[in-house]
Order: C-alpha cells, then sequence, then structure tokens
C-alpha cells in the first residue's frame, strides 16, 4: 500500500469502523447480516448486470447515486465502508478513480475489475482523431491511459465503455456468475441460470440493434463525448467525439472547428448530445453546421430523464434516436 493511500485509510479507519458495526453499506442498505453475499458496484451498467445474475440471492447496491455523473464519482466515508464490507467490489479500473484507490486500499480479493472480462481496447478512434481532427496532443494522457487502468495498450487511451456494445455486457454477465458461484456455492447454478437469461435478453438485443442500422445512409455518428466507440465498432458506425474519452476533455476553438467542418463534408444530419453531459459544446458543433441534435444516452447512469427505465429500454430508446439521426430506413 502506497504512502498516501495508508494515510488516507487512516484518517477515515474511525468512521469506517463505526459505520461497518453499524451494518450500513452503500445505498443505505442494512441487508448485509441476512446471510445473502453484499455487491458494491460502481456505477449503473455493472449495478444492473450484477443484479440480474445475483437475483434474490444477492445483495446488490451502487456507489454512484441515480443522476450523478459516474466519471467523477467522489467517496464519502460510508461509501469506503461500504466498499470494505463487501463480498464484492465490481467496479473498473481506471474509469473513476476515486474508487480505484478505495478498491486497492480497503477491499483486497473482494475487488473484481469488469474491464478483464469485458476485454476492453484502446480507443483508437479517439487516437485516430487526436491529431487529425482535434489538434496535434491535444487530448494527451488521459485517466485510461496505460499508467492508470491495469491493462496492457501501450501509449493508447483504453474505452471503458464497454456496456454500450451488448455482447460484452453479456461476457460480464458470465465472468460476474462465476465469480458469485465461488463465494456462494450453494447458489452457484442459479447464477448461472440467471447470467443465461441476461445473455438472451442482451443477445436479442443487439439482433434488434444489427437489423435496424444496417440500412443507414449516414454511417458517421458524432456525440458529445468519446462513449460510443465500441457500439460504432459493433454496428458499422464511424464514432467522432468532440470531447474525448472522459466528457471532461473539451476541444480547443480549432478542434471545433474542424470537426464542423467534418459534420458538413459528410453530410452529417444529426450531433448528438447526452444525458448527464452539458449539452453545450455539442450544440455549438450543430448550429455552427446547420443541423439538428437528438439526445443519445451513453448509460453511465440513469435520470428521471432517461428514455427507460432500465438497460435495456434505454438502449432500445438509443436505437429509435439512431435510425432517425442516421437516415435508416
Amino acid at each position: 500500500m502506497s504512502t498516501h493511500a495508508t494515510r488516507w485509510t487512516a484518517s477515515l479507519a474511525l468512521t469506517a469502523t463505526a459505520l461497518l458495526t453499524a451494518g450500513c453499506g452503500a445505498g443505505g442498505g442494512d441487508g448485509a447480516d441476512d446471510g445473502r453475499p453484499t455487491v458494491v458496484a460502481g456505477f449503473y451498467p455493472l449495478e444492473w448486470a450484477a443484479a440480474r445474475v445475483g437475483g434474490e440471492r444477492a445483495q446488490v447496491s451502487s456507489l454512484t447515486p441515480a443522476g450523478a455523473e459516474a466519471h467523477d464519482l467522489e467517496l464519502t466515508p460510508r461509501d469506503v465502508a461500504a466498499v470494505g464490507s463487501a463480498d464484492l467490489l465490481v467496479y473498473l479500473e481506471g474509469f473513476q478513480p476515486a474508487l480505484d484507490e478505495a478498491a486497492s486500499a480497503e477491499a483486497g480479493d473482494a475487488a473484481w475489475d469488469a474491464g478483464q472480462a469485458a476485454d476492453l481496447v484502446a480507443g483508437e478512434h479517439t487516437e485516430e482523431h487526436a491529431e487529425d481532427e482535434h489538434g496535434e496532443d491535444e487530448h494527451g494522457e488521459d485517466e485510461y491511459g496505460d499508467e492508470e487502468d491495469g491493462h496492457d495498450h501501450g501509449d493508447e487511451a483504453v474505452d471503458p465503455h464497454f456496456w454500450l456494445d451488448p455482447t460484452r455486457l453479456a461476457a460480464v454477465g458470465d465472468a460476474l456468475a462465476e465469480r458469485l458461484g465461488e463465494l456462494d456455492p450453494d447458489g452457484a447454478s442459479i447464477y448461472e441460470e440467471n447470467a443465461a437469461a441476461l445473455r438472451a435478453d442482451v443477445e436479442a438485443l443487439d439482433t434488434e440493434i444489427e437489423a435496424g442500422l444496417a440500412t443507414c445512409t449516414v454511417d458517421s455518428l458524432v456525440t458529445s463525448h468519446d462513449a460510443f466507440g465500441y457500439l460504432g465498432e459493433r454496428y458499422g458506425l464511424d464514432v467522432i467525439g468532440i470531447s474525448g474519452l472522459s466528457p471532461s476533455q473539451e476541444p480547443s476553438a480549432a478542434g471545433l472547428a474542424e470537426i464542423t467542418g467534418l459534420v458538413r463534408d459528410r453530410g452529417i444530419t444529426t450531433v448528438y448530445t447526452e444525458t448527464l453531459v452539458d449539452p453545450a459544446v455539442a450544440e455549438t458543433v450543430a448550429e455552427e453546421a446547420g443541423v439538428r441534435t437528438a439526445v443519445l444516452d451513453p448509460l453511465e447512469g440513469l435520470t428521471d430523464e432517461s428514455d427507460g427505465e432500465d438497460y435495456l429500454q434505454v438502449m432500445r430508446a438509443n436505437l429509435a434516436t439512431l435510425q432517425e439521426g442516421q437516415g435508416c430506413s
């Protein structure tokens, strides 16, 4: 453990101990003593998958509150206590730096990085367009670079947004079932059945999206930030993020001008804003290019304004939005 992590852990020790004694966990649940495995997830897609696989046999909660930007998660002492007491911490290394630190300092063997099962890849589009369309070295080293995410991609940034490819989320569900089965052998067959049901649902979704986007007249997808690379790779769209892999990576004026020109040159009719991300930059590009905007949900979290009540519903709403915005018959 690093010196920083040691000081950080010690400063929270009394608070965490008190919370653990009280049986508190993320989200204020009090089911830690009912014998079910406690699963703490970093943010919504991981929570959804864990809840589907765990079913009634597991107590699942999320550290990211509804409506909060998952990238910017900051942990309270109560959250840290929940991480330390969880039977399983499901997180995505490199996506939420505060949680990475807590996982290292508090979770021990209970920490499980979903990115290993999702088979993360480098953010190839961000790397490709960083120099050609956003100005050389503009993105620089971001939080998903090799030094912080633990995945071996050399100097390339890793794209964390795997859940926007449903087949990768299915793989995470299968791996979760195996991990929960190790924690709760009596429930292993139930976890396997739940994971199979999750896989069936997301594979049906995958088939719908593939068919729905097969005849689009516009194959370039311009979004607020570079969150849709896996979706683009899966369904044959060239994704252009105005900002980088994190919404905080704002483009330069020159970069905005380049993207605006690209929108005009490629006949793009829609620029996509996102839930949980300030739409101002995307709206500026759309206004300058004389095109419309539409909301595309990267599903990093649900809000009252989400176009659906769960992952499957919001992904189908995204499909309808893309069919209109990309000119799909």
